[in-house]
């Protein structure tokens, strides 16, 4: 069975922020954020789409997938300063959009994990009693949303790790308002 060789596309959507301390640049995430579940306001946020070509071979009365390729657009939505800030502003701001970039990457890396598990789940699944190929793209929909689940609790876990009372992206977000 093939594996096919891919790259992930990797993006970056700046949304504008204004202020020119680490307090009103906050302040301005906190209006302009991008929108979680259509709800809560986030600092940044990694969304993806994932497409794929597959190849279905009869074999007998079975069906088998024998190649999948992926095709996935990762997308980072990240604050970014409209305006040139004072140095020290300049400097807390660096610090804490690398950090917010390392966090995201980590979010883009596990759903890279997640298309790699996905691979590895369905190419080469065989299906006995399915001349026409429909069985297997049942028992494929059931792995994929188990991956699926797998890796949005994995994300969720990170997160909630990440933003909880002295965890790094509270230090960052600290740092950042208070100064170094």
């Amino acid at each position: 069975m093939a594996r096919a060789e891919w790259q992930a596309v990797e993006k970056v959507a700046p949304y504008a922020i204004t202020g020119k301390s680490g307090a009103e640049l906050y302040a301005s995430i906190g209006g302009k954020g991008p929108k979680v579940g259509g709800m809560v306001r986030a600092i940044a946020h990694t969304n993806f789409k994932l497409t794929w070509t597959r190849k279905y071979e009869k074999q007998g009365d079975a069906c088998t997938l024998v190649s999948a390729r992926p095709k996935l657009i990762i997308t980072y939505t990240l604050p970014k300063p409209t305006e040139q800030l004072p140095a020290e502003a300049q400097k807390n701001w660096d610090t804490f959009i690398a950090g917010v970039r390392s966090h995201e990457v980590v979010h883009g890396d596990m759903i890279k994990d997640m298309v790699k598990a996905i691979e590895a789940a369905t190419v080469g699944l065989s299906v006995p009693n399915d001349p026409n190929c429909q069985k297997i793209k049942i028992e494929m929909t059931k792995r994929l949303s188990e991956l699926s689940l797998a890796q949005r609790q994995r994300s969720r876990d990170f997160d909630r790790t990440e933003l909880s009372q002295g965890g790094n992206i509270h230090q960052m977000i600290l740092t950042l308002v208070n100064g170094a």
